[in-house]
């Protein structure tokens, strides 16, 4: 895991600018804390930060192929390194390393833009080629890993994260009325950012500069297709599936934990890891798991829209079951509302938009798993992929003619914006939603609960999960923590995708087929436990300072410009107590839009 940055222009000798990209790499230490290099040409400028888990001596980037004809700079994780090795030297080539970067800088030399197809797992990579004057932008097939990209004189530059392009003179952190819709629209696109002129590439896309201009095509998205398996096949191949990307995703020449909160999809995960761990290394072999939890929510943990359930208890007895080194990382609510934690996590995202305490206290978890693991596995996904979420079972929700996570908390959690902005916003998102269907495969001879189902799912797993994806990036890699998800694996999102609704719900309830796999893998507590989001914290202290901070952000003029105050007012005005989640979040997204403004100092052309 790794921050890659860098240009090309074929207006400019990029030799003559050093410190440019000395600086643009230098944005990124935090998610490669361990060594950092440039590579300079005359038309192309490569950074690179490292973060060392596999081969620490040999996996030094930028890498240059022997003649320094092709260079590299890559970030993530190819699960497939091993066979993929084996191929390519079959077919001729050489290795120096035993790295995974090396084998994307030879399957490169042998399959060109097509190298992204034959790669399995997550991964954001940048390759100028010397002799054909082109760089190729690869973004891997879920968008686990970022890249970022903005036109400059001559050409373009990419980075992991915006921070590294605002590095770059030509570009500067502007904001329009078109990035606040996407920023406050709650849509999740993929392509436009909340910055005018930085895009993303997509989601299984890649991106080709050359002296023609910018071309970019999907190698890779999802696709409807017939599921002939029975159920007893299905729940099958739907545990191999899973333990297949949960072993191949164990190597790191580091330590590496699981996250275990005693849900469904992390149990099973971490239950898969430790079996594997011990035919690996032997019986007395333990994963290290972690949960988190606040010094207060065993007393006062009241149920939301979105929790069900205390996770502790479940975790502690998750990791009992299947023999874990487990611990809880407890926190103090009030730490969270420590100004110096909050500024970190909105640098991090380079966002105004995220889930304030919540936000926070994953940063904080993820600082106290680094002092003692480098890579740690998440059951990110699984809800997506599965069918977790309540809108899966949801008639109102199944009903609704938008996108269903705006039913959960309706725009109670979504910051008001200044109505002389006159944004447009239900047009926006009106507009967003036919293009999201429209954009869904279907087959010919659908039911219509299969029709709506795929459209369900193809909605969580194109939008919804990339902002979780988004979230757990930027806070791991801040704190130099590569943070691995198995459940993105594409060929399990594949088959799933394509399983009918009916074997999806077989049982009744959410994530049938993960809860049936997972037989015997988890306690019956854990395995028939309702769905149950990361945790809040409940302390109306916690409230009472996050008021008061709403309240002098409210103060500053910037704030005042794209806040509208009076519907802020009554979340300022309720007691501590009475706060609910929804109206809090409005406060949460109010302090850290004043935080994004001081930090960025952006533009604002609106």
């Amino acid at each position: 895991m790794c921050g890659i940055t860098g240009w090309v222009s074929f207006h400019r000798d990029a030799r003559t600018r050093a410190p440019v990209i000395e600086a643009m790499t230098a944005t990124l230490t935090p998610r490669g804390p361990d060594a950092g290099g440039v590579w300079l040409g005359e038309r192309a400028a490569i950074g690179h930060r490292r973060l060392s888990v596999i081969d620490l001596v040999g996996g030094a980037q930028p890498m240059t192929d022997d003649r320094s004809d092709v260079v590299l700079s890559y970030s993530g994780e190819v699960y497939n390194h091993h066979e993929l090795r084996s191929r390519l030297r079959g077919l001729g080539h050489e290795f120096r390393t035993r790295s995974d970067t090396e084998v994307v800088l030879r399957a490169y030399a042998e399959w060109g833009e097509a190298v992204a197809e034959h790669l399995d797992g997550m991964f954001a990579f940048a390759v100028w080629d010397e002799r054909e004057q082109r760089l190729l932008l690869v973004r891997d097939r879920l968008g686990v890993k970022p890249l970022y990209w903005a036109a400059v004189d001559g050409g373009l530059a990419f980075a992991s994260e915006p921070k590294a392009l605002f590095a770059h003179p030509e570009i500067r952190p502007r904001v329009d009325a078109d990035g606040l819709r996407e920023a406050y629209g709650l849509l999740f696109n993929t392509g436009p950012t909340v910055w005018s002129g930085v895009r993303e590439v997509e989601p299984g896309g890649l991106l080709v500069l050359d002296r023609d201009g910018v071309r970019e095509r999907r190698y890779w998205q999802l696709e409807a297709g017939t599921h002939d398996d029975d159920r007893d096949t299905t729940v099958e191949r739907i545990g191999e599936l899973v333990g297949t990307a949960a072993r191949s995703q164990l190597e790191a020449d580091v330590p590496l934990c699981s996250l275990l909160s005693g849900g469904l999809d992390s149990t099973v995960l971490t239950a898969l890891l430790a079996d594997e761990l011990r035919l690996r290394e032997g019986q007395d072999a333990r994963i290290r798991s972690y949960a988190v939890d606040y010094s207060d929510q065993a007393a006062r943990f009241t149920g939301d829209v979105l929790r069900t359930g205390h996770d502790t208890p479940y975790a502690t007895e998750a990791g009992a079951f299947i023999g874990t080194d487990h611990s809880t990382v407890v926190l103090d609510p009030l730490a969270l509302l420590d100004p110096e934690h909050r500024k970190a996590v909105v640098v991090a995202r380079d966002s105004p938009i995220g889930v304030g305490d919540m936000d926070t206290s994953l940063y904080l978890l993820f600082g106290e798993i680094r002092r003692h693991s480098t890579v740690a596995l998440s059951g990110e996904a699984a809800d997506e992929v599965f069918g977790g979420y309540p809108w899966f079972h949801n008639p109102k929700a199944l009903a609704a003619d938008t996108f269903p996570w705006l039913l959960v908390t309706g725009d109670e959690a979504a910051m008001p914006l200044n109505p002389e902005l006159d944004l447009r916003m239900g047009e926006f998102r009106a507009d967003t939603y036919r293009s999201a269907l429209a954009a869904v495969p279907h087959l010919d001879d659908e039911t219509p609960t299969e029709h709506r189902q795929r459209e369900m799912q193809h909605l969580s797993l194109t939008r919804w999960l990339r902002q979780l994806l988004h979230r757990k990036d930027r806070l791991s890699m801040a704190q130099g923590l590569e943070v691995r998800v198995p459940y993105c694996d594409h060929r399990l999102v594949e088959y799933a995708f394509n399983t009918p609704w009916a074997l999806k719900s077989h049982d009744g309830r959410e994530k049938s087929l993960l809860r049936a796999a997972g037989t015997g893998l988890a306690p019956e507590s854990v395995l028939w436990r309702p769905k149950n989001h990361y945790p809040a914290t409940h302390h109306p202290e916690y409230n009472r300072g996050l008021q008061n901070m709403a309240r002098d952000t409210l103060a500053t003029e910037q704030v005042r410009t794209l806040a509208d105050e009076t519907r802020i007012k009554p979340s300022l005005d309720t007691p501590p107590d009475r706060l609910e989640w929804g109206h809090r979040l409005r406060l949460e997204r109010v302090v850290d839009l004043a935080l994004w403004l001081d930090h960025h100092q952006p533009e604002l052309a609106l």
